[in-house]
C-alpha cells in the first residue's frame, strides 16, 4: 500500500506557500489602504478615537494594541526559549572561535570550523522562525497604520493634529520630513512599550519553564 503522506508537500514548501499568500494579502492591503483604514475606523474609531479630542492617547493605545497583538502572535508561533538558547550558543561559539584565531590555535580553529556548519544551521533555523511570523504581524501592523492615517485625515472625528513635541510647542503631525511626522511620533511612543511587553512575555515564559523543570525533578 502506498504511503498516503507521500504526496504531501514538504514542510518548507507549505511554509513558502503560506508566506507567499500572506505577502500577496499585505500588498493588497497596502494598495487599498484608504479603504482598509475606513473599514477599520468603524471598529477602532469609537473605541480609540476619543471623538478626535486626544490624538496622542489615540496613538498610544493604537501602538499598544499593535504591539500587544504582534508580540502575542510571535510568542505563540515561535519557540522563544529555543531561539534564546541558539543565540547564546552561537554567541559563545563565535567568541571561542575569535579567541582561537587570536591565539593562532590551529587545532582548535580546525575543530571549531568543522562545527561551524551545524551552528550556522541553528542560527538559520532561528532566523526562519522569526521570518515565518513576519507576514502575519504585518497583517496587523499595516491595517492599524492605515486606520491612523484615515483617522487623522478623513474621519468624521476631525481630530486636531497640532500637538506639542520635544522639538516644538505647536507641530502639525500631518506634516512630513522624510515620512509623515505622526509616524515618527507614533514610533517614539511605541518603541518603549514594545521593549516592556517583549521583556514581560519572555520573563513569564522563562518563569513557566523553570516551574515545569522544578515539577519534573
Amino acid at each position: 500500500m502506498a504511503d498516503q503522506s507521500a504526496g504531501a508537500p514538504p514542510m518548507q514548501q507549505r511554509q513558502m506557500m503560506f508566506m507567499l499568500i500572506s505577502l500577496m494579502l499585505i500588498v493588497a492591503v497596502m494598495i487599498y489602504r484608504q479603504q482598509v483604514g475606513e473599514y477599520m475606523n468603524y471598529v477602532l474609531g469609537p473605541v480609540l478615537g476619543f471623538n478626535g479630542k486626544y490624538v496622542v492617547p489615540t496613538l498610544i493605545l493604537a501602538g499598544i494594541l499593535m504591539i500587544g497583538l504582534s508580540t502575542i502572535i510571535r510568542t505563540l508561533m515561535t519557540d522563544t526559549l529555543k531561539q534564546t538558547k541558539n543565540q547564546k550558543e552561537m554567541s559563545a561559539f563565535n567568541a571561542e572561535l575569535r579567541q582561537a584565531r587570536i591565539e593562532n590555535n590551529l587545532y582548535k580553529i580546525k575543530k571549531l570550523t568543522e562545527q561551524q556548519k551545524q551552528m550556522m544551521s541553528k542560527s538559520m533555523e532561528s532566523s526562519m522562525g522569526m521570518m515565518k511570523t513576519m507576514p502575519i504581524t504585518m497583517m496587523i501592523v499595516i491595517p492599524i497604520f492605515a486606520w491612523i492615517n484615515f483617522f487623522l485625515q478623513y474621519s468624521d472625528f476631525n481630530p486636531s493634529t497640532i500637538i506639542a513635541v520635544p522639538w516644538g510647542s505647536a507641530v502639525d503631525i500631518m506634516g512630513s520630513i522624510l515620512f509623515p511626522i505622526w509616524m515618527f511620533v507614533y514610533m517614539l511612543i511605541t518603541i518603549p512599550f514594545s521593549q516592556i511587553i517583549g521583556r514581560l512575555i519572555r520573563w513569564f515564559m522563562f518563569r513557566r519553564r523553570l516551574a515545569e523543570l522544578d515539577r519534573a525533578i
